[in-house]
This record gives C-alpha cells, structure tokens and sequence, in this order.
C-alpha cells in the first residue's frame, strides 16, 4: 500500500485496506482476481477476499463470474458524483456571497446540513468593512441554531415534542421560548427567510435562507453575520430581500422549488 505521512492516531485497518483495494482497482485498466490484488497489496487473501465481496455487495466493484475477476463498480462513479457536484454547488454559490457581502457590508456564510443534528461551514464571504465577523470554514453548529437553524427546522417534519428537545438543548445568549421560536420556524415557508437578532449571540444578527433541493429539503443554507448595530429595520429587509432571491435563484438552479416567492413588501415587518 502506498506510504501515508498524515496519518491519524487511531486507523480502521480494514477500512484502509478496502480503500488502498478501490483505488488499486480504479489504477488498473484490467480486471483483476483476488490472488493479484492480495499480491500487489501485500494483504492476506482471505481477508482481500472477503473486502472485495464486501465492496461488490455495497456497489461499488463488478465481480465477474466468468472470469473471477474484479473492477470498479458504477457505485464509486455515483459517490464521486455526488462530491463533485456538492463542489459544484459551493463554487456556483460564491459569487453570490461576495456580492451581497460586500454589497452590505457583512459576513456572507454557506452551511451544508452534515447530518440530523449538525451544519457545517463550507463557504464564506466577507466584507471589506473595518469590522465584521469573521467564521471559519469547517466550523460545525447545531443544526437548529440561529437564523439556518429556523430554516432547516422548518423543512424538517420533525414533531413539535422533538423540534422542542432540540432548541431547549441548544445554549443561547438571549434565548426565545420554544413558542417563539416556533413562530419564526413557521414563518420561514410565508418569508422564504429568517432572522435570529441576538439570541444566539446578544449584539449579533443572522439572516438566512434555505437552499432547497428537487425533494424539497433544504440541503444548504445561506446566512449573513452582522453586528446588529449594522442591520437596521432599512438594512435588514434589503439584505433578507437579497439572500431569500440568491437562496431562490440557487434552489432553481438545483431542480428545487422556490420558498416562499411571495412579495417581501408583504411579507417584512420594520418592526424586527
């Protein structure tokens, strides 16, 4: 197997080993049996035999009945389809975020929805402001935190006993009561936004709006960080009115629906 320098402390030993087989694979333009690929990598063929059977089940190598031999399944091709696409995704978003970014003088962010508990930061934008918030990408949040966490809460049909143990869980600065916070949960599909004004953060206001996919569901959310001393009632609807047609034209663009298409002048209350 090929030498590694970045290696973690702790290793999954057949999980390294399915992944150097793969790749030995993806290498060779021939099928191959197990005896060789045990061979070349150096693994014991019982167990390189058993990882092949294991990667034909999941899809992601072809076994060849006739000739015992092995290749790479369209599986893989399919997992590697999806990243790129993903990336696709992120670096169709940037130009997006830096306008608006620098248009309102904010921090301009992109969360990926990692799993049923988490986001993460996969872009950001700032501005070139004195003063902003800074972020950094790879940084994980829950995932009902904030104004994301309103939006991927309101797609989420989890039951109100369930969205209720997860906001009381969350640790805030100013919190809402889960009634309120329910309200602007709701209020996401009638705005196509929403707004977290210092409760996760006292001093700190988010604005953001949910990217959806063709089922949907938001896979990615878009979300500007301000001091609240810069986002007044005028400043706040023209940069919600900005993120919730960039989140629109992005779910669009994806094959999803458009939240919320609504006009803002009815929808914005000066007020918040």
């Amino acid at each position: 197997m090929a030498e590694r320098t970045d290696t973690p402390e702790k290793l999954v030993g057949a999980l390294v080993n399915g992944l150097a087989v793969l790749r030995y694979l993806q290498r060779t333009n021939a099928a191959v049996g197990v005896t060789q690929v045990a061979r070349d990598l150096s693994l014991n063929p019982s167990t390189c035999y058993h990882l092949l059977r294991t990667l034909v089940h999941e899809g992601l190598v072809v076994f060849d009945e006739k000739t015992k031999s092995y290749t790479v399944g369209l599986g893989l091709v399919a997992l590697a389809q999806g990243a790129l696409d993903r990336n696709t995704h992120i670096r169709m978003l940037h130009p997006s975020l830096k306008r608006i970014a620098r248009k309102h003088g904010v921090t301009m962010t992109l969360w990926d929805r990692m799993s049923d508990d988490r986001a993460v930061l996969v872009d950001r934008a700032e501005s070139d402001a004195a003063m902003h918030v800074s972020m950094n990408i790879g940084q994980r949040l829950p995932l009902f935190l904030g104004a994301l966490g309103r939006c991927f809460a309101a797609y989420s049909q989890m039951p109100p006993e369930e969205l209720r143990s997860r906001y009381e869980a969350i640790r805030l600065q100013d919190p809402q009561t889960f009634e309120d916070w329910m309200e602007d949960v709701e209020e996401v599909h009638r705005r196509g936004y929403a707004i977290d004004r210092g409760n996760y953060v006292r001093g700190v206001t988010t604005i953001s709006a949910p990217i959806l996919n063709k089922q949907g569901e938001p896979v990615l959310a878009m979300s500007a960080v301000a001091f609240s001393a810069q986002v007044g009632a005028r400043e706040t609807r023209e940069l919600a009115q900005d993120i919730r047609v960039a989140a629109r034209d992005a779910s669009l663009a994806l094959g999803g629906s458009a939240p919320a298409d609504s006009a803002m002048e009815k929808t914005f209350s000066p007020g918040e």
